[in-house]
């Protein structure tokens, strides 16, 4: 194997980057375009310096909306061109528009379509660069466990999906009275005694600890460790590891000392964030209201031929501090949907009627819940309130579930928009796992991700 070391960049590192590039390249273009062509709509002038500073804006808002920053769609070509045209469109409409901030239109309307074709050959020019050398293997960064052999293949797992520039190719296995020499494909079990010399032959940069076994962990092992540790190499838990690659709490690798882990984000106890989101709460509430009140005859016109039922549900769903209140939805199910019983929504669920679909998808069934924002039930970012047998249920099998009532349920949330919709049990661990890093870390940047993402699934149709 190839010894030399290699230039890694972390998943935050990486979207920092296309940020950054994104701007650089289109401020760039326009540059170089008002140089050799009589281009005079955009110029680069110290009296209006905002003009810049508002395009950069208008990059990143819309780059965001339209998936620019998400690593599996930037190393996609197909998809690059989809989010460049759309981000490209959306960001010249709105400067154009917005000419307080921006320049005044050109008489000459030539130079719009200019103004157009320079952003988009920009960005597209500084993605293709990006695909073709810093999303190819060449950047990929190896690492080593020490782990018990039969935790292997699903760490392994764990990592490489959210991260494929991430490659775990040996580990040490930690647990002492185990002779188990199990290989996982590439991943080959390496000698505690050995761990030195393979990390210096493979150009291993971090070693990841995620043994459970403290007797695996021997004095040659732990010298080792030590001075691969002054040499530079990164020694990282695996649980660190896994919450920064996923942006997800791994609670299945986390014994019952699960809150010397899990350190609450301030967020939840600042005065002044609370105050701020709370009218921010109430005002988008009143213009969501206002949004569904214009479209309740278009819904209820609809909910006649093709739900054929009242128009409006409610439901027990549990809230903060484990108190129980009715949400009020839209109906997009058929009549006595659930006479069996309570059960999981399904993908394609039969129940769900064809005018209940669109509902779902475009998430205008979740309109009339702002009334529950109103009054305090719920908040438009938080974890997604579940039903109380449901609740009772998974919490049996997750000590940590009810944990994420401690704080107001959500319209949407960091699970919603990160994960698909979630048909059992499983799929609720992960789902926690992400409402769980959003309670750790909440804050107005995250808040503002989950908004963005929030527009993405909607533009895209990807309601659940």
């Amino acid at each position: 194997m190839d010894n030399q070391k290699s230039i890694h960049f972390e998943i935050s590192e990486r979207k920092i980057l296309l940020r950054f590039f994104d701007v650089v390249f289109v401020l760039f273009g326009l540059y170089c375009v008002g140089f050799i062509f009589h281009f005079n709509y955009f110029k680069f002038s110290s009296t209006n310096y905002y003009w810049t500073i508002v395009l950069a804006l208008y990059i990143n808002a819309f780059g965001a909306i339209f998936e620019m920053y998400n690593l599996q769609v930037a190393s996609n070509h197909f998809q690059v061109l989809r989010s460049t045209i759309l981000t490209t469109s959306s960001t010249v409409i709105f400067y154009l528009l917005t000419p307080v901030f921006s320049p005044q239109l050109p008489k000459n309307r030539w130079q719009l379509l200019v103004f157009y074709i320079a952003v988009f050959v920009a960005l597209y020019t500084w993605r293709m660069i990006y695909v073709r050398f810093l999303a190819s293997n060449r950047f990929v960064q190896n690492a080593v466990l020490i782990c018990d052999s039969e935790q292997v293949q699903e760490l392994v797992q764990g990592l490489e999906s959210v991260d494929p520039h991430y490659k775990i190719i040996g580990y040490v296995n930690s647990d002492y009275h185990s002779k188990n020499k199990f290989e996982y494909q590439y991943v080959k079990h390496i000698k505690s005694e050995d761990l030195s010399l393979f990390v210096a032959k493979n150009g291993i940069s971090e070693i990841v600890i995620a043994s459970q076994q403290t007797d695996g962990i021997t004095t040659d092992l732990y010298q080792q460790l030590l001075h691969l540790l002054e040499s530079g190499k990164s020694i990282r838990e695996y649980t660190h590891v896994y919450e920064s690659k996923t942006q997800r709490i791994p609670v299945q690798y986390i014994s019952r000392d699960f809150y010397r882990f899990f350190p609450f984000s301030r967020s939840n106890q600042n005065k002044l964030y609370l105050y701020f989101i709370r009218i921010f709460e109430v005002i988008f509430s009143l213009i969501g209201l206002g949004i569904g009140l214009i479209l309740v005859p278009f819904i209820l016109l609809c909910n006649v031929f093709w739900n054929k039922g009242k128009l409006f549900y409610t439901q027990k769903r549990v809230g903060k501090d484990g108190l129980v209140f009715k949400i009020i939805k839209f109906r997009t199910m058929v009549k006595n949907a659930e006479k069996s019983g309570a059960v999981f929504a399904k993908l394609n669920d039969s129940r769900i009627t064809t005018f209940g679909k669109f509902l779902r998808k475009t998430r205008i069934d979740e309109f009339p819940q702002f009334i529950n924002i109103l009054k305090g039930d719920m908040a438009v970012i938080g974890p997604r309130p579940e039903r109380p047998v449901f609740v009772n249920e998974i919490a049996k099998m997750m000590p940590f579930y009810e944990t994420r009532h401690i704080i107001k349920p959500g319209l949407t949330g960091w699970a919603q928009v990160n994960y698909s919709y979630g048909e059992k049990l499983e799929d609720s661990l992960i789902k926690l796992q992400y409402d769980l890093y959003y309670i750790k870390h909440r804050s107005i940047y995250l808040d503002l991700s989950i908004a963005f993402k929030t527009v993405s699934t909607v533009l895209f149709y990807r309601g659940q």
